[in-house]
């Protein structure tokens, strides 16, 4: 007889990487609560008592499911190893949602001195967020096929380039502005998951890492109990607001052009994400992936989240702690309960950001190195040109951030400002360009490089023709959607043209370079 297997709800090691999990989508709730009510004048009674509960149900329903796809998987393969996939806010979607829609919707009308500005803001972002979801859904309509036709190094090195710039150097940043705290909690870190020193009392590092964090916190002046913010706060459908909201949509044509792209980012990162949990040993399906985010993204609006949840980057780190699939569920319930009762302000005045960050950094660098290490050797350039965009990506944003805030005249996107810039050194109107789109950029300059390495030229030069297109009608390297024959359109297709040349051609490797390879000791 075949001995069932023993695949646990709740695991002992599931704990680091509740951990780890925990702390990047409370880090992004936390954000995000305080920008709404800080920058767009959201009362309390729509951030905490509609937008966290509407977020917290979305999270708990992906959550939960995922966690039902990994004990099928388990079964299926009759595995105990088996690693949920995470879910939750992607960090550069909510902030496209934050600035690029419930932003502009609020100055327009604030500029003209309307008093529901903030409360129409968040009804557009709802509606934005709920035909995000459906656009998501739809998404699985090609999400197999791309996954099929698409070098691994083009999806995993663009998610590498989000790793390495938004999830490690801007939390590696926040430790070095509080080192008191970040050092101590960094190396606990560093020492029990990279270099796997076993901790005391067979504690997790990253709970470990926390508890340090928050009592050098507490010394330093950086952690406070504070219990004024704990409320109940019933999840309650506002169906009323959400059709109000999609109305309200269609008098905000930018809106409309804003969701398309992002929304075809975030399939195309739920894609790279099952790709990435594929390399780490564990299979999904990705269109069963891609119709649940988009599920879990209008299960939210239903109950007033305004932000989309999606298949969360850093499976593969997640793995290498040992969770299996308590981990997700246990983030699932902790945050929608969080949500209820009002603990994320709380949790926001006790843990310094400096002791959460450095298990983000883990999270960041592990599946920089996985896109290295899963990809094939001779594809290690692709993957590092498929990293770029991301760099360009963070670089124009807080370099548009730090514009607003010093002068808020200047227009970052006219002739003078970029003449400026030049002067100093920054290709702005470059950088701009590689910053629109940048998951989809660097996706598909991995994807050249690949097949230039592997002398595909036809698919090379598919890919090419594909970047043309998108530059064309501005999905990438463009501020909107539109048609746009710029020098970037022209290039592209130049080198479609080559591509097919060479194609055509049969050009063949000279055997005097031969491969560039990159191999360990």
């Amino acid at each position: 007889m075949e001995k069932e297997l023993h695949y646990p709800l709740f695991y002992r090691r599931d704990l680091t990487a509740f951990w780890a999990l925990f702390a990047d989508n409370l880090a992004n709730i936390v954000i995000l609560s305080g920008i709404c009510l800080a920058v767009f004048d959201m009362p309390a009674q729509i951030v905490f008592g509609r937008i966290l509960p509407g977020l917290g149900v979305s999270l708990l329903v992906g959550l939960s499911f995922y966690v039902y796809l990994a004990r099928r998987l388990a079964r299926k393969e009759q595995r105990d190893d088996v690693t949920a996939l995470p879910y939750g806010i992607s960090t550069p979607v909510m902030f496209v949602y934050l600035f690029g829609i419930i932003g502009p919707v609020y100055w327009g009308l604030k500029a003209s001195g309307n008093p529901d500005a903030s409360l129409i803001a968040w009804r557009v972002g709802m509606a934005a967020a709920f035909i995000g979801g459906i656009i998501e859904m739809l998404g699985s309509i090609v999400g197999p096929w791309l996954k099929r036709v698409t070098p691994r190094a083009g999806m995993l090195g663009t998610l590498a380039g989000i790793a390495i710039v938004w999830i490690a150097t801007v939390p590696l940043a926040k430790i070095f502005e509080n080192p008191l705290v970040g050092f101590a909690s960094l190396m606990i870190v560093l020492a029990g998951l990279v270099a796997g020193i076993k901790m005391p009392f067979r504690l997790p590092a990253g709970l470990i890492a926390i508890i340090v964090g928050t009592i050098v916190g507490f010394l330093a002046g950086a952690s406070k109990i504070d219990f004024s913010g704990v409320a109940l706060h019933v999840p309650i459908p506002v169906i009323g607001d959400l059709i109000a909201g999609i109305k309200l949509m269609f008098s905000y044509p930018a809106v409309l052009a804003a969701v398309l792209p992002i929304e075809i980012y975030n399939f195309i990162e739920t894609m790279n994400n099952v790709e990435s949990a594929e390399a780490a040993g564990d299979k999904y399906p990705v269109r069963t992936c891609q119709i649940m985010d988009g599920v879990g993204t209008m299960v939210g609006t239903f109950f007033g989240s305004a932000f989309p949840t999606t298949v969360y980057i850093g499976h593969p780190a997640y793995k290498r702690l040992k969770g299996r699939c308590g981990y997700a569920l246990g983030v699932g319930i902790v945050l929608f309960l969080g949500a209820v009762f009002g603990f994320v302000d709380f949790l926001y005045n006790l843990i310094p950001e400096a002791a959460v960050a450095p298990m983000l950094v883990f999270v960041g660098l592990v599946i920089t190195a996985q896109a290295f290490s899963a990809s094939p050797a001779k594809h290690a350039l692709a993957v590092a040109v498929a990293i770029i965009p991301h760099m360009s990506n963070i670089l124009s944003t807080k370099i548009r951030s730090a514009v607003s805030i010093a002068n808020a005249e200047m227009n970052v996107g006219s002739v003078e400002f970029a003449e400026s810039c030049s002067q100093q050194g920054i290709a702005w109107i470059g950088q701009s360009a590689l910053s629109q789109g940048a998951i989809i950029t660097g996706l598909l300059w991995g994807s050249i490089l690949a097949m230039l390495i592997d002398l595909d030229f036809k698919k090379a030069a598919t890919f090419s023709g594909t970047a043309a297109f998108l530059t064309l009608i501005g999905i990438v390297h463009a501020p909107n959607l539109g048609f746009h024959f710029t020098t970037i359109f022209w290039g592209y297709l130049m080198m479609t043209a080559l591509f097919i040349a060479a194609w055509l051609g049969k050009i063949e490797k000279d055997p005097e370079i031969g491969e560039l390879e990159f191999k360990g000791n």
